[in-house]
């Protein structure tokens, strides 16, 4: 059996939902990587900021990325997958919500993040192909 631990790529860093846009986007280039997850004082999940969100959500808003937290970009219910559970339930939970990147927990740690790029390595043919119908025909018709 594949698990969310087998494709995640790992080394993922939370930012703390009180460091502000700028830092978030210094650590996104630091990893290189466009997303991070947000964790509250206890660290716990509480979102995903993207590298959109900082300039959609707040450059092309005209807010400074120095005052605004990544706490205050943390929107909707956080989704996350453990490490053990199969590449099935990674794929159900990715197309239910309409996410393209899923913090992978263990042992309440943050321990990876899988993006549709490690899903591309790490698929058959056959089920990248209905991830993909799937995510992105409702995406393009919705």
């Amino acid at each position: 059996m594949t698990t969310a631990g087998d494709i995640m790529h790992r080394g993922a860093q939370w930012i703390p939902a009180h460091e502000t846009l700028d830092r978030a986007a210094q650590l996104m280039r630091e990893l290189n990587v466009g997303a991070l997850p947000i964790s509250d004082e206890n660290e716990r999940l509480c979102g995903i900021l993207t590298d959109r969100d900082i300039v959609v959500g707040c450059v092309a808003k005209g807010h400074d990325p120095a005052k605004v937290t990544a706490g205050e970009m943390a929107k909707g219910t956080p989704r996350w997958i453990e490490a053990d559970a199969d590449v099935d339930d990674v794929l159900t939970e990715m197309r239910t919500h309409q996410i393209r990147r899923l913090p992978v927990i263990d042992d309440k740690r943050l321990v990876g993040m899988i993006s549709e790029a490690d899903l591309a390595q790490h698929l058959t043919d056959e089920q990248l192909a209905a991830f993909a119908e799937s995510v992105y025909a409702r995406s393009a018709s919705g």
